[in-house]
Parts: C-alpha cells; sequence; structure tokens
C-alpha cells in the first residue's frame, strides 16, 4: 500500500512537469532516490514504459506514462 503511494505521488509530481514541458528531465531529491519502496516503483513504471530515465535519479514521463495519468 506504501509503494502504491508512493509511486502515485511520484506520477503526479512527474506529471506536473509533462505538463510544463514533455521533454524536460526532473532530478528527484536524494532522500526518494534512497527509499528503496520509492526505487521499486521507479523500477515498475520504467519496466512499463511509463517513466523514461536519463541517469539514475534523473526521470521524466513518457507519454504513455502521461496518458497513464490522466486516467488515473
Amino acid at each position: 500500500m506504501y509503494q502504491e503511494m508512493v509511486q502515485n505521488e511520484l506520477l503526479n509530481t512527474l506529471a506536473q512537469c509533462y505538463e510544463q514541458d514533455p521533454e524536460q528531465f526532473v532530478t528527484l531529491p536524494k532522500p526518494i532516490l534512497d527509499d528503496s519502496f520509492a526505487r521499486l516503483a521507479m523500477a515498475e513504471l520504467r519496466n512499463d514504459g511509463y517513466l523514461e530515465e536519463q541517469i539514475r535519479g534523473v526521470v521524466r514521463l513518457t507519454a504513455l506514462g502521461y496518458e497513464r495519468f490522466r486516467k488515473n
């Protein structure tokens, strides 16, 4: 349940950034990168094609990820 909450919060944050500039990558803060649930949530989003990671901790939503966010 906590992992789902983390994933939803991550999606909300990234969707806001996507709306401003879909090409912009976001650097996630260290506490998020250190959280095992956040890392697992990012891995699931990345594996599903919803998240693109430039390097560790620098991410953005894909168009597919943004559509998923909008449908929820």
